[in-house]
């Protein structure tokens, strides 16, 4: 028969102390408020304190049942009842906790915050959709070949990539013991040829539209504006890369000075970057101030509100059917700028790259921006870059609202 009562139980409750039903179960309670019920028992001669739960959502009655219910298990059954309660508590860690527990632990050791930053944008990308709500010890090489396969061969480095965090985490996970085993081996399941199919050598350049072809393309790239659209539309008119634009926000862009400055941490380089804005690219602005959703920190937000996928501006070009590759329109700027006469520094470093050579880059200072009353050369260059992309576009789309559940095509 147990010490306590019902009544004493609630007396208890006020008064912070540990109290003894009898038979290992006994009630604690802090000074806090807390209070909770335990037993304590012993198993191959070592004690063990087993939580039951909080003692203002379970009765005196429920916590003598429940008592009695485990020292059946752990005394009759020898069952390790605490080592299960781990593992049923290892088994709910899902693929996103267990990613976010990673690249929270190993951030500060990465070599830039770039990197920092891309490794997890990767999984959010492509495996979080399919992966983000799984159990970590629920993930065979089938899920992760299903997340792979439909970016294997489109964007092979990528999905290697992908490939190699999904094995880190899982790596992870085992060593927390959230799986019983280690991630599939990249050698084994997850090797090209065997459980995914050999990818096609990549080519050293990507396919770029033909300068020639872009101010058409424009032209049929603005009709019905979605936030993809003028995204990748922004990123012809000013030569720039997939990564500075979908992740730009609107404080980056001083439009009363025509410039947008790109913070060291969106660039490839890890190195800021300024950008002179012609009249088409503070048009493609003007429109995305107009479809701008309550609270958007983004230009062109992602579907789910934050930063666009890597995959979208590539979707826009499949849509229209167009074989070429969004960074070929950088190609396509630096053709048309060797065709006009544009001196290869100057368009160098419209396109933020380094200065191969050594002696120059630690001579050249200049940015070809100018100042104001007197603009510098890459003002001019992406000027005429932007009368010549509009020169085939009457530019008489009707901008269209975009819903808040609609995200950029």
């Amino acid at each position: 028969m147990g010490k306590l009562t019902a009544v004493a139980v609630k007396a208890a409750l006020a008064n912070p102390g540990t109290y003894q039903d009898g038979d290992g179960l006994f009630l604690k309670v802090d000074k806090r408020g807390g209070a909770s019920w335990t037993l304590r028992l012993q198993r191959d001669s070592k004690r063990q304190d087993i939580g039951l739960g909080s003692a203002k959502l379970l009765t005196l009655a429920e916590a003598r049942e429940r008592a009695g219910s485990l020292r059946k298990a752990v005394k009759v059954e020898r069952r390790d009842v605490l080592t299960e309660r781990k593992d049923e508590a290892a088994a709910k860690v899902t693929f996103r906790e267990a990613a976010l527990q990673y690249h929270a632990e190993n951030e500060a050791g990465w070599k830039s915050a770039v990197y920092t930053r891309q490794w997890l944008a990767g999984l959010e990308n492509y495996a979080f959709p399919k992966l983000g709500n799984q159990p970590t010890g629920s993930i065979t090489a089938a899920d992760i070949i299903a997340v792979l396969a439909p970016i294997w061969q489109e964007i092979p480095e990528t999905a290697r990539q992908v490939r190699n965090r999904i094995c880190a985490v899982l790596d992870y996970a085992h060593a927390k013991g959230w799986r019983s085993t280690e991630a599939p081996s990249g050698s084994g399941s997850l090797k090209a040829g065997r459980g995914l199919p050999r990818q096609v050598k990549a080519r050293e350049n990507r396919k770029a539209m033909p300068y020639v072809a872009v101010p058409s393309f424009l032209t049929a790239l603005r009709r019905k504006p979605s936030y993809g659209k003028l995204a990748l539309e922004l990123l012809v008119l000013t030569g720039t890369r997939s990564q500075e634009v979908r992740l730009a926000t609107w404080d980056e862009f001083d439009l009363e000075a025509r410039l947008w400055t790109i913070p060291a941490e969106h660039m490839k380089r890890s190195k800021a970057h300024i950008v002179p804005l012609s009249d088409a690219a503070l048009a493609v602005l003007a429109k995305a101030a107009a479809l701008k959703r309550e609270g958007a920190v983004q230009v062109f937000p992602g579907a789910a509100g934050g930063p666009m996928s890597d995959m979208t501006l590539l979707k826009v070009l499949r849509d229209m059917s167009e074989p070429y590759h969004v960074h070929g329109f950088r190609s396509a700027l630096t053709d048309w700028a060797a065709n006009e006469g544009h001196p290869d520094a100057v368009v160098e470093a419209a396109l933020a790259h380094k200065t191969p050579d050594a002696v120059q880059a630690a001579y050249r200072r200049t940015t070809y921006l100018g100042t104001p009353d007197q603009p510098g050369q890459r003002v001019r260059l992406m000027a005429e870059w932007g009368r010549y992309c509009s020169a085939a576009a009457a530019d008489s789309a009707t901008i269209v609202p975009i819903g808040k559940g609609r995200g950029g095509k």
